[in-house]
């Protein structure tokens, strides 16, 4: 008999499992025609579970229910799984980890989730709590990640396909990315995670809140209708005057928006669509043509030019996690795309991998709107370019230019924002 999975389309508890087969190479079929709110309220599902929660695992040794002992069982199908780690410490941390996820990361998610949805009575204070009792958890992952790009070890292990599963559904339906700016650890391990191809072929893309949901309110129940006596009809009263009120169709005029403050700098001699024009339409003779052209157009005062280097290179052990990296970084960039330009450079033939950039804004200064939107920003060392200084000059060319060997080393990739 085929381990067969009881569940409904999302449910990141049944990813957990769907994810640990797809590493464990462990076939795992859904059941067909599953109806939430049907399937798991017949006599048969109900002899598997008796409270008919979901999601259950069929299997020839009988059903199991909890979607951390499904997955847990479809990991050990596979004998010697690396996704329960090396030794009896790894396993240890891993079952650790699991267990943090389920008790602090999970539970609060739902105490501050659940109630807004109506699935229980919502009550501020314990709003209050629940998010200031995540937060904590977060900020607890937060520094373990750090320092470290996996839960356990330095591979994907079944602590961190739980953990992601438990984290998608804050991510996904209410902590927005002005809530989780504050770990960025923990959101740079996220997207991580979930754009690996065994996690992304469970769960698709996915996308960030962009709003925590309104509390939903149960509708008054309509008041009973007494019937009304018969009385007299009074003499009427000539109606007063009303006073003038304002049309219900006047609506306020709508503010200005107010302008970027990179909007409001003088005017520079440089014209970014310009340069960005040049760029991308020069195939030949490119130091010549190009390189020269962003020199002769560069306003020092209008504009200025920045080296970053990433803080946890040490990490960088897996090659298209790191470009999946970067590629992110840059997509989350996209808001300043009208001000900035930028190259971005994976360097190194083998693991650990460099990640070195080069970005121009307008202005004397990183922006701040970057600084405060961008959570990849905190994960760089920023250093302004001297241009007085010819190797700086040159590293800046270089850099523009892809030019290889890059300081001595292969490119593994080199990305353009423009």
């Amino acid at each position: 008999m085929a381990l067969v999975l009881h569940t409904f389309d999302g449910n990141k508890n049944a990813f957990k499992a769907l994810i640990a087969a797809e590493y464990s190479g462990v076939k795992v079929e859904l059941a067909k025609n599953f109806q939430m709110g049907v399937s798991n309220k017949t006599p048969e599902y109900l002899k598997m579970n008796p409270i008919g929660k979901v999601p259950i695992l069929e299997t020839p040794d009988g059903p199991v229910f909890e979607s951390n002992a499904i997955a847990r069982y479809v990991t050990r199908s596979k004998s010697d799984n690396p996704l329960y780690g090396s030794s009896l410490i790894e396993y240890a941390h891993i079952e650790q980890w699991i267990d943090f996820s389920a008790t602090e990361v999970d539970a609060n998610t739902g105490k501050w989730l659940f109630p807004r949805l109506g699935f229980a009575p919502y009550v501020a204070a314990s709003e209050e709590a629940a998010i200031a009792a995540l937060k904590r958890s977060l900020g607890a992952l937060n520094t373990h990640l750090a320092s470290n790009t996996y839960l356990v070890g330095h591979s994907v292990t079944l602590a961190d396909i739980v953990m992601t599963c438990n984290l998608y559904m804050g991510f996904a339906r209410i902590m927005t990315k002005n809530f989780t700016s504050e770990f960025p650890h923990v959101e740079r391990y996220f997207w991580t995670m979930v754009n690996q191809p065994n996690f992304k072929k469970v769960m698709g893309d996915v996308k960030q809140a962009d709003s925590v949901p309104q509390v939903q309110k149960k509708a008054a129940a309509p008041k009973e209708q007494k019937p009304k006596e018969a009385k007299k009809e009074a003499p009427k009263e000539a109606p007063k005057p009303k006073a003038a009120e304002k049309p219900e169709e006047e609506e306020e005029a709508p503010k200005p928006k107010p302008k970027n403050p990179l909007d409001l700098l003088p005017p520079s001699k440089m014209i970014l669509d310009e340069w960005k024009r040049l760029y991308s339409n020069t195939k030949t003779n490119f130091r010549e043509v190009a390189i020269k052209g962003f020199w002769d157009m560069y306003d020092p005062e209008g504009y200025s030019l920045w080296f970053c280097d990433y803080k946890y290179n040490d990490e960088n052990t897996v090659s298209f996690v790191t470009m999946n990296k970067v590629g992110g970084f840059l997509q989350r960039m996209d808001l300043c795309r009208k001000y900035a330009f930028g190259k971005m450079l994976v360097i190194g033939s083998e693991p650990p991998f460099k990640v070195k950039g080069l970005w121009l804004f307008r202005g004397p200064e990183i922006p701040k709107f970057v600084m405060d939107e961008v959570y990849d920003m905190e994960l760089y060392e920023w250093t302004k370019v001297d241009i007085s200084d010819e190797a700086q000059k040159e590293r800046v060319s270089a850099m523009i230019e892809d030019l290889e060997p890059f300081e001595g080393e292969a490119l593994l990739d080199a990305k353009c924002f423009k």
